[in-house]
């Protein structure tokens, strides 16, 4: 299965690999490769990396790393040789995350966890009890049969038909979907995966799926399927979304900061004209109509054309009518 390293995912490694090394001068290089958790390729290619790095640009200010031979040996790197410690904020904020992972229903490797939870409180002494003290919450509106199905489904490469209710429509789609992973983000469970109603990378809730069926097909994604990169969160907006310009006033201002936007222009009146994507109107259609007058589609004019109408729909439905409804309202 192809995945796709993020930045920040190679960033950690290169941080860590760096004072390994530099304490192993001369580690063959299969080995340095296992004992990372890398191809021997992907471990050349960190390496050829470290030629651009240091605290510098002069040639003695940047990091040498020979592997000719077999061997691996890295220099110059003083600046970052002493090995990573967690202070005792990121130790307390690992061991809180590590609890609420051993709570997450389906998972198998408790025994590695609790193995970790005790080193980490046997080093922190009793900093460790702040952790102890905390609660964390993971999307308990997920049942842990659809959690433990969907990581199975990742696990053997097996397709998966979802039944995926769409909020904005109000509808349940079905389709087939070759998962790539499971992931949690901002206490939330997705399942990502090739979608084939789509033909295209999806991110599904799964507190959104109604029903989820593992299937006795092959469900390997295309070679050209790639991960989205999450560090920005769930939403990716794409080149044939429709942009769309709001004119919000001051009490509707919070729409800026709910939802993710383009850009921003603040009036000294408090009031505002931002731009976003989106890839199904029917959403920002029912914002605009309950913040009422506080949102005025500027564009598209076809978007403001159906909000008006919409709009008017609903006063015909009361028995009133607007004779000269402004655009957008």
């Amino acid at each position: 299965m192809s995945t796709q390293e993020t930045a920040t995912a190679r960033l950690a490694r290169l941080l860590t690999m760096v004072p390994w090394l530099v304490n192993r001068q001369g580690i063959d290089t299969e080995q340095a490769a296992a004992d990372l958790g890398i191809s021997v390729e992907q471990l050349e290619t960190d390496l050829r990396l470290l030629y651009l790095c240091g605290y510098g640009q002069m040639p003695d200010e940047l990091i040498d790393a020979e592997w000719e031979g077999g061997r691996v040996f890295v220099s110059n790197a003083d600046t970052i040789a002493r090995p990573l410690r967690l202070g005792r904020d990121e130790a307390l904020t690992l061991m809180v995350g590590l609890r609420a992972l051993a709570a997450v229903p389906g998972l198998g490797e408790r025994d590695t966890i609790e193995r970790a939870m005790a080193k980490l409180e046997a080093a922190t002494g009793a900093s460790a009890e702040a952790a102890s003290r905390v609660e964390v919450s993971i999307d308990e509106g997920v049942e842990a049969e659809l959690l433990a199905d969907a990581r199975r489904a990742v696990e053997t490469h097996r397709r998966v038909h979802l039944r995926y209710l769409v909020p904005s429509r109000d509808e349940s789609t079905e389709r087939d979907v070759d998962p790539m992973r499971v992931v949690n983000l901002d206490a939330r469970w997705y399942l990502e995966g090739w979608c084939h109603r789509a033909q295209d990378t999806r991110l599904f809730r799964m507190d959104r799926i109604e029903s989820l069926e593992v299937l006795d097909t092959d469900g390997t994604p295309p070679a050209d399927a790639r991960l989205r990169d999450l560090d920005a969160g769930t939403f990716t907006p794409r080149e044939d979304d429709t942009r769309v310009t709001l004119r919000l006033s001051r009490g509707a201002a919070w729409v800026a900061d709910y939802y993710p936007v383009d850009s921003v222009q603040a009036d000294p009146d408090g009031s505002s004209t931002v731009t976003l994507r989106t890839a199904d109107t029917l959403w920002l259609r029912r914002l605009v109509w309950r913040l009422g007058g506080h949102a005025i589609v500027v564009s598209p004019p076809e978007l403001a054309r159906a909000v008006t109408d919409g709009a008017l729909e609903a006063l015909a439905a009361y028995g009133a009518t607007d004779p000269d409804p402004a655009p957008g309202r």
